[in-house]
């Protein structure tokens, strides 16, 4: 009966993590903080939460051990516990994708929608790079760059892709990456590329994977 009784305690300390990954406000925390450390306003900003309510959730995804978080001054610094968690959150969806019917209808109507060319993997991205034969351009705003981006990629936020067009060489292929897979930013990179006459394509997966594959990262500017 005691081995059955710890078996049980076990499985309810692995539930406590699984329960706080049930909440889809909180597996986009989890997203954002994959790009780097975040203040709780910051999170709430690019989440579109109210800080209350952000503040919340990160409490809850620091008691199950998946975020940890920091003070300086008044603010409060939150950041992945594990860069594991990155791992975890990968394969639910990869799960999700296999087995559920109703997320397959989602990115065929959405994401396949405003991309239907095959995303480039990671190694075909470091062939053409390490050939020059493509270049590298990172979508996120520039605060996630600069904690962290595939080396001698070009940050080019979305919201100011329009402007730097003309930088751009159109002779080479561009590959845009940005937060992970369902990341709209790339998708619509991708789709204002084309429209000017660039050859671009996409990365399947984006910086948080990258790293997690252990491929080498640069920092900063």
């Amino acid at each position: 009966m005691a081995q059955l009784s710890l078996k049980k305690d076990l499985f309810a300390q692995l539930a406590v993590i699984a329960k706080s990954l049930s909440n889809a406000n909180r597996l986009e925390l989890i997203d954002f903080l994959a790009q780097g450390e975040r203040s709780v306003d910051e999170l709430a900003h690019v989440s579109g939460l109210s800080v209350a309510n952000t503040s919340q959730h990160l409490q809850d995804l620091r008691r199950s051990g998946l975020v940890k978080n920091r003070s300086a001054g008044k603010k409060v610094f939150y950041s992945l516990s594990d860069y594991k968690v990155v791992e975890l959150v990968g394969l639910m969806r990869s799960l999700a994708e296999d087995n559920l019917a109703e997320i397959q209808i989602l990115i065929n109507n959405y994401l396949a929608s405003k991309d239907d060319l095959e995303p480039l993997q990671r190694d075909e991205l470091l062939q053409r790079v390490q050939s020059g034969e493509a270049i590298v351009v990172d979508v996120r705003p520039d605060t996630e760059y600069q904690a962290g981006h595939v080396p001698n990629a070009i940050n080019i936020p979305f919201s100011k892709l329009e402007h730097e067009l003309k930088s751009l060489p159109k002779d080479k292929e561009i590959i845009a990456y940005c937060r992970g897979p369902y990341c709209l930013l790339s998708f619509d990179a991708v789709v204002q590329l084309r429209e000017q006459g660039f050859k671009a394509r996409r990365l399947y997966e984006g910086f948080p994977e990258w790293k997690l594959s252990g491929l080498p990262i640069e920092q900063g500017l």
